[in-house]
C-alpha cells in the first residue's frame, strides 16, 4: 500500500502564519510607554503605602484615598497597555484621556516650581497621545 496516497509538501492542512501583521512601531512604543508609566505610578503607590504606615499623624481617609487613586491609576495604565497590545480599539480613548490628564498635572507642577518634572510629564502625555492617534496605530487597531 505504500505510495498510494500522494504526499503534498504542505501536508493535509495548509501552513498557518501566526502573526502575519506585526504591530506597528508607533503602537509598540505607546504600549511600552503606558506600561512604563504604570510601573512609575506603582512605585509612587508603594511609597505612599509606606508613608501611610509610618506617618505619626495623618488624616487616614485622605491618605487612603490618595493611595487608592495611585494604585487604581497604575492598574488602569497597565490594563490599557495590555489591551492595546492585543489591539483592542476600545482601549485607545481611555488611554488618550489618561495621557491628556498629564497636561494639567504638569502645568500645576510648573506653577509650583517643579518645572523640571512638569515639562517632561506634559511632553510624555502629548507624545503618547500622538503615538496613539498616528495613522499606523489607527490602522492596526482597525479604526478608520
Amino acid at each position: 500500500m505504500g505510495g498510494t496516497v500522494p504526499r503534498s509538501p504542505t501536508g493535509i492542512v495548509a501552513r498557518v502564519t501566526i502573526d502575519s501583521d506585526p504591530a506597528p512601531t508607533t503602537l509598540r512604543w505607546a504600549v511600552l510607554l503606558l506600561r512604563a508609566e504604570a510601573v512609575a505610578l506603582g512605585l509612587v503607590a508603594v511609597w505612599l503605602i509606606w508613608s501611610d504606615l509610618t506617618a505619626r499623624t495623618t488624616d487616614l481617609t485622605s491618605a487612603l484615598l490618595v493611595t487608592g487613586f495611585a494604585v487604581a491609576g497604575a492598574a488602569a495604565l497597565w490594563a490599557l497597555g495590555a489591551a492595546l497590545a492585543r489591539r483592542k480599539a476600545g482601549a485607545r480613548a481611555p488611554a488618550i484621556v489618561l495621557q491628556l490628564m498629564l497636561l494639567p498635572i504638569g502645568w500645576y507642577m510648573i506653577q509650583g516650581g517643579l518645572g523640571w518634572l512638569g515639562l517632561p510629564l506634559m511632553a510624555l502625555g502629548l507624545g503618547v497621545t500622538g503615538l496613539l492617534v498616528s495613522p499606523p496605530t489607527t490602522r492596526a487597531l482597525g479604526l478608520h
